[in-house]
C-alpha cells in the first residue's frame, strides 16, 4: 500500500458552486515534493490538514473531521472505463490518491500511517455534491456516484508530519465494529435504517454523523 500523490488545490473561480464569492479548490493538482500535514481546527474555521491547499466552503468542507480526503486509484480506474475519459489524480478533489488500499471499505476509527510520521484517522465517507458534479461536467453525476457508493474517506490527523508521493502506507490500528466508510454513507444518504448500526464506531465517527445517529435513535425511542 503506497501513497500515489498528494494533491493539493488552489481558490478558482467557477459557476456551479454554491460557495459566497464563487470560489472552489476542489481542482487538485499532485504537489512536486513534500507536503506540511497538521489538524486545522474545528470545522466552519479550519480548512485543509494540508498546507497549500484550499478550501473555500467553510460551511461544508474541510475542519478538523474532514481535513484529508483519500480516494483509491482502483476506484479512478474503474470511473475511467465507465465514462470513457482520463481522470488524474486529484480530479476527484482527493487530498491523497492511494494504491492498493480499499479506501471506501476503511473501517470508521481506522488509523494509517503515511511514511515515518503522520498519522490519519478515518471518520467518514465523502457526501457529493453540486460543485463536485459541475468540476466533473457529468450530469446526474450526484445519483450516480451515490448509487455506487465508493465514497473514499475523510480522515482526521492523529500525529502531524510531512507526506509525499511514494510514501508507504500501513494500517496501524483496525477496529472490530465493522462499520466502514462505505457503510457510513449509506446510512446517511439513501438507508438510514443503518444509523442505529454506527453507533458502535463511537466518537471515532464525523462528529455530524455520530449527533445524526444518536438523534435518530432517540427518535426511535420515544
Amino acid at each position: 500500500m503506497k501513497l500515489l500523490s498528494v494533491n493539493l488545490g488552489r481558490p478558482q473561480p467557477v459557476p456551479y458552486t454554491d460557495q459566497p464569492q464563487g470560489l472552489t479548490g476542489i481542482d487538485k493538482r499532485p504537489a512536486g515534493g513534500p507536503v506540511r500535514v497538521a489538524a486545522p481546527g474545528p470545522k466552519g474555521t479550519g480548512g485543509s490538514g494540508l498546507a497549500g491547499d484550499a478550501v473555500c466552503e467553510l460551511r461544508h468542507h474541510g475542519g478538523n473531521d474532514q481535513a484529508v480526503y483519500a480516494f483509491a486509484r482502483e476506484d479512478l480506474d474503474e470511473w475511467e472505463r465507465e465514462l470513457d475519459r482520463r481522470l488524474a489524480n486529484g480530479c476527484f478533489g482527493e487530498n491523497l490518491t492511494t494504491d492498493g488500499l480499499d479506501v471506501s471499505g476503511a473501517l470508521i476509527g481506522e488509523r494509517w500511517r503515511i511514511g515515518p510520521d503522520v498519522v490519519l484517522e478515518v471518520t467518514s465517507g465523502r457526501l457529493p455534491c453540486r460543485t463536485f458534479q459541475g468540476h466533473l461536467g457529468v450530469g446526474g453525476w450526484v445519483r450516480r456516484f451515490t448509487r455506487k457508493g465508493a465514497t473514499g474517506a475523510y480522515l482526521r490527523v492523529i500525529e502531524p508530519g510531512e507526506i509525499r508521493a511514494g510514501d508507504p502506507i500501513e494500517i496501524v490500528h483496525r477496529p472490530d465494529h465493522g462499520v466502514t466508510a462505505a457503510l457510513q454513507f449509506r446510512a446517511v444518504t439513501t438507508e438510514r435504517e443503518l444509523l442505529p448500526r454506527l453507533l458502535a464506531a463511537g466518537e471515532a465517527l464525523h462528529g455530524e454523523t455520530l449527533a445524526a445517529a444518536r438523534e435518530y435513535v432517540a427518535g426511535k425511542e420515544r
